[in-house]
Protein backbone atom coordinates (compact mmCIF):
# COMPACT_ATOMS: atom_id res chain seq x y z
CA UNK A 1 0.00 0.00 0.00
CA UNK A 2 1.30 3.60 -0.60
CA UNK A 3 0.14 6.71 0.01
CA UNK A 4 -1.11 7.54 -3.43
CA UNK A 5 -3.17 4.67 -2.39
CA UNK A 6 -5.15 6.91 0.41
CA UNK A 7 -8.32 8.48 -0.12
CA UNK A 8 -10.44 10.80 1.94
CA UNK A 9 -13.79 9.42 3.43
CA UNK A 10 -16.67 11.06 1.47
CA UNK A 11 -17.83 14.60 1.77
CA UNK A 12 -15.26 15.21 4.78
CA UNK A 13 -13.48 18.40 3.26
CA UNK A 14 -14.75 21.30 3.99
CA UNK A 15 -16.11 23.99 1.24
CA UNK A 16 -14.22 27.47 1.50
CA UNK A 17 -15.36 30.14 3.33
CA UNK A 18 -16.43 33.01 0.74
CA UNK A 19 -16.44 36.38 2.25
CA UNK A 20 -19.51 37.89 1.33
CA UNK A 21 -20.28 41.70 1.05
CA UNK A 22 -16.45 42.60 -0.08
CA UNK A 23 -17.39 44.24 -3.16
CA UNK A 24 -18.30 43.40 -6.88
CA UNK A 25 -15.61 41.76 -7.67
CA UNK A 26 -16.46 38.65 -5.84
CA UNK A 27 -19.40 37.63 -6.75
CA UNK A 28 -20.77 38.10 -3.47
CA UNK A 29 -21.11 41.90 -3.48
CA UNK A 30 -23.67 44.10 -2.73
CA UNK A 31 -26.44 42.27 -1.36
CA UNK A 32 -24.30 39.50 -0.85
CA UNK A 33 -26.76 36.97 -1.99
CA UNK A 34 -29.66 37.86 0.56
CA UNK A 35 -31.60 39.38 -2.60
CA UNK A 36 -33.15 42.75 -2.59
CA UNK A 37 -34.24 45.19 0.34
CA UNK A 38 -36.87 44.33 2.85
CA UNK A 39 -37.18 42.53 6.09
CA UNK A 40 -35.65 38.88 4.30
CA UNK A 41 -32.44 41.17 3.66
CA UNK A 42 -31.89 41.89 7.41
CA UNK A 43 -30.74 39.92 10.04
CA UNK A 44 -33.03 37.68 12.59
CA UNK A 45 -35.81 37.52 10.27
CA UNK A 46 -38.07 34.41 9.61
CA UNK A 47 -41.49 34.23 8.62
CA UNK A 48 -44.07 32.13 9.96
CA UNK A 49 -44.60 28.29 8.55
CA UNK A 50 -47.95 29.59 7.02
CA UNK A 51 -46.87 33.25 5.27
CA UNK A 52 -47.77 33.51 2.01
CA UNK A 53 -46.05 36.97 0.72
CA UNK A 54 -48.50 39.47 2.74
CA UNK A 55 -51.81 37.18 1.40
CA UNK A 56 -54.40 36.47 3.87
CA UNK A 57 -53.34 32.76 4.73
CA UNK A 58 -54.96 29.56 3.81
CA UNK A 59 -55.57 28.86 7.83
CA UNK A 60 -57.06 32.28 8.13
CA UNK A 61 -59.51 31.36 4.74
CA UNK A 62 -60.93 28.22 5.97
CA UNK A 63 -63.01 28.18 8.63
CA UNK A 64 -63.30 26.90 12.26
CA UNK A 65 -64.68 23.83 12.46
CA UNK A 66 -64.84 20.87 15.09
CA UNK A 67 -65.05 20.35 18.97
CA UNK A 68 -61.97 19.17 20.99
CA UNK A 69 -62.70 17.47 24.77
CA UNK A 70 -58.77 16.08 24.94
CA UNK A 71 -58.15 18.39 28.08
CA UNK A 72 -61.34 17.55 29.93
CA UNK A 73 -61.91 13.18 29.10
CA UNK A 74 -61.68 11.21 31.34
CA UNK A 75 -58.30 8.54 31.26
CA UNK A 76 -59.74 5.00 32.16
CA UNK A 77 -57.23 2.41 32.85
CA UNK A 78 -58.42 -1.26 31.52
CA UNK A 79 -57.61 -4.14 33.48
CA UNK A 80 -58.34 -8.01 32.14
CA UNK A 81 -59.89 -10.76 34.30
CA UNK A 82 -57.13 -12.89 33.02
CA UNK A 83 -54.62 -11.17 35.05
CA UNK A 84 -55.90 -11.43 38.03
CA UNK A 85 -55.09 -14.86 38.28
CA UNK A 86 -51.45 -13.95 39.27
CA UNK A 87 -53.08 -12.90 42.82
CA UNK A 88 -53.49 -15.50 45.97
CA UNK A 89 -56.73 -16.98 46.65
CA UNK A 90 -59.03 -15.07 48.69
CA UNK A 91 -57.34 -11.51 48.85
CA UNK A 92 -58.33 -8.43 48.57
CA UNK A 93 -56.87 -6.30 45.31
CA UNK A 94 -57.50 -2.95 43.59
CA UNK A 95 -55.76 -0.44 41.95
CA UNK A 96 -52.06 -0.17 44.53
CA UNK A 97 -51.74 -3.63 43.94
CA UNK A 98 -52.51 -3.99 39.98
CA UNK A 99 -49.34 -1.12 39.85
CA UNK A 100 -46.72 -2.93 42.05
CA UNK A 101 -47.95 -6.15 40.31
CA UNK A 102 -46.99 -4.14 36.72
CA UNK A 103 -50.38 -4.92 35.20
CA UNK A 104 -50.97 -0.98 35.02
CA UNK A 105 -48.90 1.77 34.63
CA UNK A 106 -51.29 4.46 36.38
CA UNK A 107 -54.27 4.71 37.79
CA UNK A 108 -55.04 7.79 35.88
CA UNK A 109 -58.87 8.86 36.29
CA UNK A 110 -59.52 5.73 37.34
CA UNK A 111 -59.58 1.33 36.66
CA UNK A 112 -62.16 -0.40 34.81
CA UNK A 113 -62.15 -4.25 34.92
CA UNK A 114 -63.28 -6.25 31.73
CA UNK A 115 -64.20 -9.69 30.60
CA UNK A 116 -61.53 -11.04 28.95
CA UNK A 117 -60.35 -14.65 30.06
CA UNK A 118 -61.42 -16.36 32.83
CA UNK A 119 -61.03 -16.41 36.59
CA UNK A 120 -60.00 -19.44 39.26
CA UNK A 121 -59.62 -17.29 42.37
CA UNK A 122 -61.75 -16.08 44.82
CA UNK A 123 -60.84 -12.66 45.39
CA UNK A 124 -62.69 -9.13 46.25
CA UNK A 125 -61.65 -6.59 43.42
CA UNK A 126 -61.71 -3.11 43.88
CA UNK A 127 -62.29 -0.99 41.03
CA UNK A 128 -63.53 1.96 39.87
CA UNK A 129 -65.58 0.68 37.11
CA UNK A 130 -66.62 -2.99 35.85
CA UNK A 131 -68.42 -4.44 32.81
CA UNK A 132 -71.28 -6.51 33.22
CA UNK A 133 -69.29 -9.41 32.12
CA UNK A 134 -66.45 -9.22 34.24
CA UNK A 135 -68.88 -8.79 37.35
CA UNK A 136 -70.66 -12.07 36.43
CA UNK A 137 -67.50 -14.05 35.99
CA UNK A 138 -65.83 -12.22 39.55
CA UNK A 139 -69.21 -13.56 41.40
CA UNK A 140 -69.25 -16.74 39.42
CA UNK A 141 -65.82 -17.60 41.09
CA UNK A 142 -66.68 -16.96 44.28
CA UNK A 143 -65.48 -13.40 44.86
CA UNK A 144 -66.65 -9.75 44.78
CA UNK A 145 -66.96 -6.42 42.83
CA UNK A 146 -66.20 -3.37 45.14
CA UNK A 147 -67.03 -0.14 43.15
CA UNK A 148 -64.38 2.61 44.27
CA UNK A 149 -66.01 6.12 44.01
CA UNK A 150 -63.41 8.31 41.65
CA UNK A 151 -62.61 12.10 42.16
CA UNK A 152 -63.33 12.10 38.04
CA UNK A 153 -66.64 13.14 36.51
CA UNK A 154 -68.79 10.40 35.62
CA UNK A 155 -70.76 11.23 31.87
CA UNK A 156 -73.74 10.01 33.32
Amino acid sequence: MNLTDLKGKPRTRKRPMVRKGRGPGTGKGKTAGRGGKGASARTGFTHRYYFEGGQMPLVRRLPKVGFNNKTFRTNIVVLNIRSLNDFENGTTVGPEEFLKAGMINKVADGVKVLGDGDLTRKLTVKAHRFSASAKEKIEKAGGKCVVIESKAKTGK
